[in-house]
C-alpha cells in the first residue's frame, strides 16, 4: 500500500491539506480529523481519475525527499505539519478469503454489522479501512 506525504496547515475550523506528489490534490476540513479523512478520499479520487484518463499514478516520495522540496520546507517552517495519507484503491473484484476468528469476536462482529445493516464482509472491510486510515 502506498502512503503519500501531505502538508496539513490551518487552525480550528479551517484546516487545509495538500499532497505534493499528486499535483492539484488537496482537501480540508473543520477539524484535523475531518481534514485527514477528506484527504484520504481526495487521494483515492485523484488517483482514480488519473487512471481513468490513462495516466500513471506517481510513486510517493519518502518524507526526506518531500522535505527537500523548497516549497514544502518553507511550509513546514511556517508551521505546516507532515502527515501520511494511505492510498486504498478498490479493484472492483471481490475476493473470497478464509480467516479464523475467535467465536466470541465473530459473534460481536455479526451483531455490530447487523446493527449497522451491513453484511459481515462489508463491516470487516469498513473496519479495516478505518484502522488503516487511522494509522496513516
Amino acid at each position: 500500500m502506498s502512503r503519500y506525504v501531505a502538508l496539513l496547515d490551518g487552525h480550528a475550523g479551517a484546516y487545509g491539506v495538500v499532497v505534493p506528489d499528486l499535483p492539484g490534490c488537496s482537501s480540508g476540513g473543520a477539524t484535523i480529523e475531518e481534514a485527514v479523512a477528506n484527504t484520504q478520499e481526495a487521494v483515492t479520487l485523484w488517483t482514480d481519475e488519473m487512471v481513468a484518463q490513462g495516466g500513471d499514478i506517481p510513486a510517493p516520495r519518502d518524507g526526506e525527499a518531500v522535505l527537500a522540496d523548497p516549497e514544502v520546507a518553507a511550509a513546514v517552517a511556517a508551521g505546516a505539519a507532515l502527515i501520511l495519507v494511505p492510498l486504498i484503491r478498490d479493484s472492483g473484484r471481490p475476493t473470497r478469503v478464509n480467516i479464523s476468528l475467535d467465536r466470541g469476536l465473530l459473534e460481536a462482529i455479526d451483531e455490530a454489522a447487523a446493527g449497522r445493516k451491513l453484511t459481515r464482509s462489508a463491516f470487516l472491510a469498513s473496519a479495516a479501512r478505518e484502522k488503516i486510515a487511522s494509522e496513516g
